[in-house]
């Protein structure tokens, strides 16, 4: 390719598959080995693509939306003297437009002095790619065929989500158990130790107190700690929490809490924390997204009540799924006489694939997760 280099995608991507993002760079910017050029988006996290070696940025080949597999060539690298006799220079006008509207100027028709690309070309062509599909279904609105609509491009993350979710729910038969959970003795203990914490720089969270209550319940019911096999039930020594994490439009991630049977409640929170920070920056690393053998959907942190999620990461055995936590008035005995109470509670439920789980050791875990709560010692 004349001296060409060529920019390629990871070998080893940190997910099941990568679309092209962001591009950092544009044809003709100048570059150095080891810049940041090109984004990729995986299901798991968003990481970057490097220079390859000195130069600028000759081509572009693959486009923001465009599958990556691994070792794809995204574009490709020349000499700077091979970038200024090629590589088409654009007004500054003209490259901003191109950063604003993820549009490669060299895809677009120009109408200036020698067929160079404008401004307004640019913001032409812009409008046509926006505006043309709504002006169809407008038109088509306008004669009673069809309502208007748009269309919006999946994610990869959105489509790896998807692919994942089909998979969990034609490979095992889902069985959900909801139970009712107290919280009235986790907020005591979180009001009285959580500043403590707090002055250290960790906030004591309620999914804290929700992990370390999995880990006590596995200890009672450890079959639930396992992965499904067709030839055998594989359970595990370790207790390795994974917790969803939503990224609103994006998707959600679910990173691992590891070994979570020898961590402390203040541990697990200042895991949980800098595991949270570092999802929402995309940061994490493919250790910290995969090994799980347990799952926690915290649902209610957007205001559900009760859900019954899926097993997002099949072969594991089960999910637990957390309610938002609500005052509600419930009937408690006292001295023999039935009393009417306003407590803090939250529906907790756990969704188990039926192949490797039964109604026993499923009312069992939960038996055990509500009483842990319920009897948080001060």
């Amino acid at each position: 390719m004349g001296g060409l280099i060529d920019i390629q995608a990871p070998l080893e991507q940190e997910g099941t598959k990568a679309v092209v993002r962001n591009w950092l760079r544009k044809i003709g910017d100048p570059v150095k080995s080891g810049d940041p050029l090109v984004e990729l988006e995986t299901d798991k996290v968003t990481q970057e693509v490097s220079a390859p070696a000195d130069g600028v940025l000759a081509q572009i080949l693959m486009r923001n939306g465009d599958d990556a597999t691994p070792g794809a060539v995204l574009g490709r690298i020349g000499s700077e003297a091979a970038g200024a006799g090629h590589a088409p220079h654009y007004s500054p006008a003209v490259r901003h437009a191109a950063e604003e509207y993820g549009l490669d100027p060299a895809t677009v028709t120009g109408t200036g002095r020698g067929g160079r690309v404008t401004r307004a070309d640019m913001d032409r062509a812009f409008t046509a790619r926006q505006e043309g599909p709504a002006s169809v279904a407008a038109e088509a609105g306008d004669r009673g065929a069809a309502p208007k609509s748009r269309r919006i491009p999946h994610s990869g993350m959105r489509a790896a989500i998807a692919e994942h979710m089909l998979n969990s729910v034609t490979t095992a038969p889902h069985v959900t158990a909801v139970f009712e959970a107290d919280f009235s003795a986790v907020m005591r203990h979180r009001d009285e130790h959580g500043k403590r914490l707090a002055a250290d720089g960790t906030k004591l969270s309620y999914t804290a107190y929700v992990v370390s209550a999995c880990v006590a319940a596995m200890r009672a019911v450890p079959e639930v700690n396992s992965r499904w096999h067709e030839d055998a039930l594989e359970t595990f020594d370790d207790i390795n929490i994974g917790v969803g994490i939503s990224l609103g439009d994006k998707g959600l991630v679910v990173p691992v809490i590891h070994r979570a049977q020898d961590l402390s409640l203040a541990e697990i929170a200042a895991r949980l924390q800098d595991l949270t920070t570092r999802a929402r920056s995309s940061a994490l690393s493919r250790a910290e997204v995969t090994g799980g053998t347990f799952t926690i959907s915290n649902h209610g942190a957007s205001g559900s009540l009760l859900a019954a999620p899926i097993i997002i990461n099949q072969p594991q055995s089960a999910i637990l799924g957390v309610g938002k936590l609500d005052k509600r008035v419930i009937v408690r005995e006292v001295d023999g006489a039935d009393t009417i109470q306003i407590r803090p509670m939250a529906y907790v439920s756990l969704t188990i694939d039926h192949r490797a789980l039964d109604g026993h050791q499923t009312n069992a875990w939960l038996t055990h997760f509500v009483r842990v709560i319920e009897t948080w010692p001060k």
